[in-house]
């Protein structure tokens, strides 16, 4: 079976206008000036009671989002469908809630709500709680904590829209707070350098640079090299990855490189296999890899080999082969992925309960027969997915005439 989902993982971001469309941002959308100017009157206490809904503050800490996950209601006796599982969401705070944070450090996310109801719009705003000693911002009695982004991702209800909007958000806010973490200083210079625009900008502090300093986004190509002659898909393992899980192969784009160029040479160095026709299928945020590269953007591509034999570069994979559409097919076992997002979705409801259950994501990922699965790739969180599904149930896109050379 295959799942399609409405946007990737981590994109289609409701305080971002879904899209960048001008005509999906909210006019009376708030400004990154005026929002901050109406959270440090409340952080100064200037009619917070009163205002405090029009910020909405999510904290984070160690690069973990706050999330609640309340018990869902019991099914009626009468149904004879098993109960739902917990739905998390992100556990905004009013500006009351987060004290003694000085105003700079809060990093501005959107603004949403006040189309057409006659209310303002509110303002979303994410800060890095780590260093606050003694504070309490969630626990078992509000059922709430800080979780991990990554299990977030895969307890996330990839058919609940409003939950995939809020993994979008708490992944675009980790992805501004790991980079205000990281670029502390003016590369130019070596002067401190300064939150600007409400934290999403930055710029140097000496008088005589003042180099305007850009979020971080790390480019990323990940593609399906497919074997078209015998209808087959290479596919690879890392050292890293849980055990039996495949997927595409992947790496970072060099300077001076173009998206293709960058399939071609990574895919050669890895496995040995010469590309030629490239073809471009989506793109994804993905904000959940290590804190030094706070978000790449994974850019998938269909890539089809002009040789077949493999030669693995051990240093970069563990294994890389050539799978058959119909063993592809096997490993795309919907019941895995339902299985893993409902045991996740109880895993963070324990977290929030303070009761954390020693389960891991792999050891959910099995087919019906309760057997554990031969092989798998990534579920439907992961561009990979979307670029197996889609070759390996509807067939790799038709190759364009202007691909025909290469």
């Amino acid at each position: 079976m295959s799942i399609h989902l409405r946007a990737h993982a981590f994109a289609a971001n409701p305080l971002r206008g879904l899209a960048g469309s001008p005509s999906a941002v909210s006019p009376s959308a708030v400004s990154p000036s005026a929002a901050a100017d109406a959270l440090r009157s409340l952080l100064d206490g200037a009619d917070a009671a009163a205002h405090n809904h029009l910020s909405q503050v999510l904290p984070f800490r160690r690069g973990r989002p706050l999330a609640r996950s309340p018990d869902p209601p019991a099914p009626s006796s009468s149904s004879s469908s098993p109960a739902p599982p917990p739905a998390w969401r992100l556990a905004w705070l009013p500006p009351s809630r987060v004290p003694g944070i000085p105003p700079e450090v809060f990093v501005f996310l959107g603004s949403h709500g006040g189309q057409g109801d006659g209310k303002e719009a509110a303002a979303y705003w994410a800060v890095d709680v780590s260093e606050v000693e003694g504070a309490r911002f969630g626990g078992a009695g509000e059922e709430s904590a800080f979780v991990d982004l990554r299990t977030l991702m895969v307890a996330a209800d990839w058919r609940d829209k409003d939950a995939m909007g809020e993994l979008a958000i708490a992944g675009h806010a980790r992805a501004l707070l790991e980079w205000h973490n990281t670029a502390k200083f003016c590369g130019s210079c070596g002067a401190k350098a300064v939150p600007t625009e409400a934290g999403t900008r930055k710029q140097c502090s000496n008088e005589s640079c003042k180099k305007r300093i850009y979020p971080r986004v790390d480019p990323v190509v990940i593609m399906l090299v497919i074997d078209k002659e015998n209808d087959r898909a290479l596919l690879s393992r890392q050292s890293r990855f849980v055990p039996r899980m495949w997927s595409c192969l992947a790496g970072f784009i060099e300077p001076g490189e173009s998206l293709e160029e960058a399939v071609r040479r990574e895919t050669w160095e890895e496995t040995g296999i010469e590309v030629g026709q490239v073809i471009y299928h989506s793109s994804q945020p993905w904000p959940v890899g290590p804190n030094t590269m706070p978000c790449q953007l994974m850019v998938g591509f269909f890539a089809y080999a002009k040789s077949l034999e493999i030669s693995v570069d051990k240093k970069e994979l563990e294994d890389a082969q050539w799978h058959s559409r119909e063993d592809v097919k096997r490993a795309l076992t919907f019941a895995g992925y339902e299985k893993a997002q409902r045991s996740n979705a109880v895993k963070v409801n324990q977290i929030c309960k303070g009761v954390e259950r020693g389960q891991t994501i792999s050891s959910d990922l099995s087919v019906e027969s309760e057997e554990p699965a031969p092989m798998f790739v990534p579920g439907p969180f992961a561009i990979a997915h979307h670029l197996i599904s889609s070759w390996a149930f509807e067939g790799a896109l038709k190759v364009p005439s202007s691909f025909s050379n290469l």
